[in-house]
């Protein structure tokens, strides 16, 4: 096929107050006019509603239940009114972005249109290599979640192509049977991150804010408050240094863990816990005024944040494992072993031994960054060849493993 598409992206991580993916498809509801392609994003909501986003692009809601272990974020549960949505709509292309019950949805429609199942989260790694992984293996993990890689394997066979945005979840899917998922990396938006939004004087109110001088060293961490960011971690080993040293730590964000984390900060000194920043420009400036971005989850399919930080011209401090550690340049900051509070309280130490000025030097001179619409792009020309001649397995109901719901996170601590 060639030519303008319409694209349904069944989203079920898509909400208002949401970080990352609400980020990545709003620019996608802003670019797709401009590649002369018709966006249509369904996603779960408190009712029903259709809301123009500008040419070609409109937010669709379907009434669906709050998440258990997050109110701000809804899941998809009525499987009819979900393919009612796409019937109406008739995409030539349909993507979903969960790997849980909503994907099974949309593989199971009965359209003709060509799917795609875009990988915005990693649960196996968010969830049973966090909790296991202290004391089992990747493969044992992998074989007591034998379950789980069915539903993965079956969820493959329904969609043309499976997106992963790093090649660590490819080549693990790859291995485990999902053999349609390929490598394609995300971007930050043009024109807002940059080096040359840095203020001593924001940077100086910040650290005021932690009762710091000018000389200390000023970290910021940016995310959902949940269990698989390991915040906690983070604030431990950042108040750990700072016995040593005069460092200082802005955790920025919203979420279940909220309240803990800023009991956690009252203990501890130089840290503190600020909202979440709805203004992208605001956050650019923050960004670009600190001397580096520190990060502790190792389940990231992209880390659109660590990719900001790049843009913005600061070092990363992230784990080894992840997309996060995707964006750290050479003499630009340092990596630690994932999920270990003491390797991280070394990788500060390591990068304030290095020099903080030096890193932030090469962080600058390394700060362009792949850009969203070079993302898309891909992202389109991808989906318009598979919708010349899909692939995927036309599926019914009951012929796969049974659905897995995203209310399943429910159980995720």
């Amino acid at each position: 096929m060639s030519g303008a598409m319409r694209i349904v992206d069944v989203c079920a991580f898509y909400t208002p107050a949401g970080g990352g993916v609400r980020t990545y498809v709003d620019a996608k509801l802003r670019s797709a006019a401009r590649f002369g392609h018709e966006m249509i994003v369904v996603a779960p909501g408190e009712s029903h509603q259709i809301v123009s986003r500008g040419p070609g692009a409109v937010l669709v809601t379907i009434p669906s239940p709050k998440l258990p272990v997050d109110g701000r974020y809804r899941y998809f549960n009525d499987e009819a009114a979900l393919h009612r949505v796409l019937d109406q709509w008739q995409p030539d292309h349909v993507e979903a972005s969960s790997p849980w019950s909503s994907a099974t949805m949309v593989g199971r429609w009965q359209g003709s249109a060509s799917r795609s199942l875009v990988m915005h989260s990693d649960p196996l790694a968010a969830y049973a290599y966090r909790w296991l992984g202290g004391f089992a293996s990747v493969g044992t993990i992998d074989r007591c979640f034998s379950r789980f890689w069915r539903h993965l394997r079956g969820l493959g066979r329904m969609f043309d192509v499976v997106v992963c945005a790093n090649a660590q979840l490819s080549s693990r899917l790859r291995s485990g049977g999902v053999e349609n998922s390929e490598t394609l990396p995300m971007g930050v938006e043009a024109g807002i991150f940059s080096p040359k939004l840095r203020s001593s004087a924001l940077r100086t109110l910040a650290l005021q804010s932690l009762s710091l001088e000018e000389d200390a060293l000023l970290l910021v961490g940016v995310g959902r408050f949940s269990a698989e960011k390991r915040w906690d971690m983070v604030m431990r080993a950042v108040g750990e240094c700072a016995l040593r040293h005069q460092i200082g730590l802005l955790i920025i964000g919203d979420g279940p863990k909220r309240q803990k984390l800023e009991l956690l900060a009252e203990r501890l000194p130089g840290v503190g816990v600020v909202p979440r920043l709805s203004d992208r420009s605001e956050l650019a400036r923050l960004l670009a005024s600190t001397d580096a971005l520190i990060h502790g989850c190792e389940a990231e399919t992209f880390c659109m944040v660590a990719a900001e930080a790049r843009a913005s011209g600061i070092p990363l401090i992230v784990p080894d494992r992840g997309a996060a550690v995707d964006q750290l340049v050479p003499g630009a900051g340092v990596s630690y072993q994932a999920a270990s509070e003491r390797a991280l309280e070394q990788a500060i130490e390591r990068f304030l031994e290095r020099g903080p000025e030096l890193q932030r030097a090469a962080a600058a001179r390394a700060s362009t960054v792949r850009s969203m619409d070079m993302h898309f792009a891909e992202l389109f020309e991808r989906y318009a060849r598979i919708s010349s001649a899909p692939t995927y397995q036309q599926a019914l109901a009951g012929t796969i493993e049974p659905t897995i719901a995203e209310v399943a996170l429910a159980a995720g601590g």
